[in-house]
């Protein structure tokens, strides 16, 4: 099968898809009416507990038609907040909101993470059900989540031992630092937030955001096990812009529900532009998946850079997932010190990815998002589809592996087409299971060839 004309064209040439100037939020609150959460009675001392007095502001922000809410110079400890429709929440460079550390602090609600329905805390800064937000400024959202990850290496140890690797994630409940839920026209810029608990940044369920030129640093004490940057999760006509990424999982990650429970959702990530971003450490600029249930599609990332990076580009699930995995490009990347410039894999962390019950837990009273995990997915629903991907004007220096594209015979990966690549590498890695898979103009210096 001949790659599309249309998509052929347009690697080539490096213009962008008609979509593009559709995607982000299309209008902003103003800022006129402001609101100080000092004069509701937030002390920004590292020691009061900000919460009840932060959510006062937003209440009477929204209820007088919106504005912006801000803060005198200071450190807010703070529990989860949320923003409503037409408010602003600033934070000036002299600004910290930083989590307190106690989950209660933290409402449980319904929500998704990684991939499932379920219960789980409140992030931070919540927005839930809402339209036309923004969480702008030159401050910090601090999640100070070391006794979260110190949490979680502890159960994972126990969960090891006893053959409980895949529910572990789920059962130790951490803290997201922004949610953004069933909501559009939302704007988050210029913010720098530390030590998210859990995943840093998640869009779920919305559509029309923007993310610009934020900083994320979770790795500053110690690493953060699954401290997702931004995680696009089944959202639509999202941008991503002009953010620098330290992490300790994946970067920017595409993402659309998981296995039965995904399926059961059924809603696609899509449409999705990314530039002149950059990934330092982390597991991929890029990610797809592992949650690829619900479809993945109309990804575009340009000018953008992996430097220490595990991957530029990743592409990862599981034969219980299913979904397709489709028109992925991306154009005008630099690679330094990467382990794989593009890393495919549908078997991914079989540990992680499948449930089994072990013997001494059947026939017992399980949690709900146990049983959940644990529904069966038929075979052929559950065989995920990668196809047309696009990946050109590649430079790669100090790559260990060059490639790994590896598809199942049952599932062939299809239309795969790299051109204009400069690559250094110290293996050429392996292309398994593909069909029409093409490298035009590549350059490629391999030193264990």
């Amino acid at each position: 099968m001949a790659l599309p004309e249309k998509a052929e064209k347009m690697v080539r040439k490096n213009s962008f898809p008609d979509w593009v100037p559709t995607v982000g939020a299309q209008t902003k609150p103003g800022n006129k009416t402001r609101y100080k959460a000092n004069d509701y009675g937030a002390s920004g001392d590292g020691i009061t507990l900000n919460t009840a007095f932060i959510q006062a502001a937003i209440d009477d922000c929204a209820s007088q038609g919106g504005g912006q809410v801000g803060f005198a110079p200071g450190v807010y400890l703070t529990g989860a907040i949320y923003l409503k429709s037409n408010v602003k929440l600033y934070l000036a460079k002299d600004v910290t909101l930083k989590a307190v550390n106690r989950l209660e602090e933290f409402p449980e609600l319904p929500t998704r993470v990684a991939g499932i329905e379920m219960i789980w805390p409140s992030a931070i800064i919540n927005v839930l059900n809402q339209k036309n937000v923004a969480i702008t400024g030159e401050g910090v959202v601090d999640g100070d989540g070391k006794y979260l990850w110190d949490k979680y290496w502890e159960m994972r140890k126990s969960y090891e031992k006893q053959g409980l690797r895949w529910i572990v994630d789920y059962d130790c409940k951490r803290v997201r630092s922004l949610l953004v839920s069933e909501s559009s026209d939302v704007t988050v810029s210029g913010l720098t937030f530390l030590r998210a608990g859990f995943w840093t940044i998640q869009l779920l369920y919305s559509s029309h955001c923007s993310v610009s030129g934020v900083t994320i640093r979770n790795n500053t004490e110690e690493r953060g096990p699954s401290t997702d940057g931004i995680d696009v999760d089944s959202s639509h006509h999202i941008l991503i812009e002009n953010c620098d990424i330290d992490c300790n999982d994946d970067n920017i990650c595409l993402k659309a529900g998981r296995d039965a429970d995904g399926l059961r959702v059924k809603r696609p990530t899509e449409y999705v532009f990314i530039r002149n971003c950059t990934a330092r450490q982390g597991a991929g600029l890029i990610t797809c998946g592992s949650e690829t249930s619900g479809d993945i599609r109309y990804i575009y990332c340009t000018e953008s850079k992996a430097l220490g990076t595990s991957a530029a580009l990743r592409i990862k699930s599981a034969i219980t997932r299913g979904g397709m995995v489709e028109f992925v490009y991306m154009n005008n990347i630099q690679a330094d010190g990467v382990k794989y410039v593009f890393n495919c894999d549908m078997n991914w962390n079989p540990s992680y990815s499948y449930s089994t019950l072990p013997e001494g837990y059947k026939n017992k009273p399980s949690p709900p998002h146990w049983k959940i995990l644990l529904q069966q997915v038929d075979k052929t629903q559950g065989l995920p589809r990668f196809k047309n991907i696009y990946l050109s004007d590649i430079r790669a220096e100090n790559a260990e592996t060059f490639i790994n594209c590896v598809g199942m015979e049952q599932s062939v990966i299809r239309n795969v087409e790299m051109t204009d690549l400069d690559i250094q590498a110290k293996k050429i890695g392996t292309i398994r299971y593909t069909e029409n898979f093409q490298i035009i103009n590549g350059n490629l210096n391999i030193a264990d060839e």
